[in-house]
């Protein structure tokens, strides 16, 4: 026989004891804090919850409750508006085997009618709830992850092969600010990856046509432009505000100089290489891993190595280094998964191999070991060719590869 409503509301009270919001703050003061369940919808999350709740709507419950408390022991009070809902949850919960569940009697608006605390994340616009919906969903993303995303700020040296697969993703992904160093200039050589750019904009500063692409994409993005070429002069000053710097700039100078600068002001740079048909991608944060320098203490002297303009790139194989590069920055800013800390990612894509090489941090490093020797910034064009363009080629990447495997 068909059970009422109120049939399968008195059997889950006699399974699912009840406690009032001043019970849940006692246990949320104390000792043994229970996990908060919040089983409301989203749309209701956003106007406010309780401090450290997780947000776990009822229709995924079954699904994933499991992996946001796997001990099946662990003390957890379920609440939602009114406390329908959670006394229903708990009732699943318990048929799941949890054996220590309670639902908050009133739900959240007794909570919050009682004067209780109450957090709120960012509010987000009917557009930004549709465009990053797919983020949302994410338990790792979901809305604190892209509130987070659009705080951050990530610096881009170079708008050219690899500035502009990173720029892009991190735009479309709603990185707030995005900065681009480059003094270039579009040309029609370009165009065969450097897929910010079109063939009406030759001629155009990189930068500017950068933001443009970058803002026509996702117009939450905010894009300063540094058309400069970077020193010692100005590095500091262009790197302060930002969290990540994405390097990807063709030159052995400027590679020296944007690793001295971010060790120095302890911002995580993600690095990224290519040349011909081989690319390799990074992250260098000293001291949780090593620094360029770690690898390759000195330059190497002038013409020991040919640019991309010498050599040649298959123009697909800045795509793919510059979206690991877009990812590791995610990551960084998000602050979950495994980053490229400490390893290095080599593709070979004529032979279709990915190595992953193990770097080691140099104890007696110049510039990031406890008694640096080198403590101001250096311009090294007097030392090495500049070799290609201002914007997006790193040279020498299977020697780099080689020369940093564990």
């Amino acid at each position: 026989m068909a059970k009422t409503y109120k049939q399968i509301m008195d059997e889950a009270r006699q399974l699912v004891p009840e406690v009032s919001p001043e019970e849940v703050k006692g246990k949320l003061d104390g000792g043994t804090r229970p996990v908060l369940l919040d089983v409301r919808e989203k749309e209701e999350v956003r106007q406010g919850y309780v401090p450290g709740a997780l947000s776990l709507p009822r229709g995924f419950l079954e699904m994933r409750v499991e992996e946001t408390v796997p001990d099946k022991t662990t003390p957890i009070v379920a609440y939602c508006a009114g406390g329908a809902r959670s006394l229903l949850a708990g009732r699943i919960l318990k048929e799941l085997g949890y054996t220590n569940v309670a639902s908050m009697r009133g739900g959240f608006t007794a909570w919050k009618n009682q004067g209780l605390p109450v957090a709120a994340d960012r509010q987000f616009t009917a557009e930004q709830q549709v465009r990053y919906s797919r983020h949302f969903l994410l338990p790792e993303v979901g809305e604190a992850g892209q509130a987070k995303l659009l705080d951050a700020k990530v610096l881009c040296i170079g708008a050219g092969g690899l500035g502009s697969p990173a720029a892009f993703y991190l735009a479309a992904a709603g990185v707030g600010t995005i900065g681009l160093v480059d003094m270039d200039v579009v040309d029609l050589s370009n165009l065969q990856r450097q897929i910010l750019h079109t063939n009406d904009r030759i001629g155009m500063p990189k930068t500017e046509s950068a933001r443009i692409t970058l803002q026509a994409l996702n117009p939450d993005v905010k894009v300063i432009e540094f058309r400069e070429r970077l020193s010692s002069e100005n590095a500091f000053r262009i790197f302060q505000p930002f969290d990540v710097i994405v390097n990807g700039c063709d030159n052995f100078p400027t590679r020296y100089l944007a690793n001295d600068a971010s060790v120095m002001l302890h911002k995580p740079l993600v690095d990224g290489a290519i040349w011909q048909f081989e690319g390799q991608a990074t992250v260098f944060h000293p001291p949780e891993g090593p620094c360029y320098r770690c690898l390759f203490p000195e330059p190497p002297p002038p013409g020991s190595t040919p640019s991309c303009a010498e050599a040649g790139v298959l123009g697909v194989l800045p795509g793919i280094v510059g979206c690991v590069q877009a990812l590791e920055a995610i990551k960084l800013i998000l602050g979950k998964g495994r980053t490229l800390l400490g390893r290095m990612m080599h593709l070979d894509t004529l032979a279709g191999e990915v190595r992953i090489l193990r770097l080691r941090r140099d104890p007696n490093c110049a510039v990031c070991s406890d008694h640096p020797r080198i403590r101001e910034l250096i311009d090294y064009e007097m030392f090495c060719g500049l070799g290609g363009d201002s914007a997006a080629e790193g040279p020498a990447v299977a020697s780099a590869a080689t020369s940093s495997a564990a």
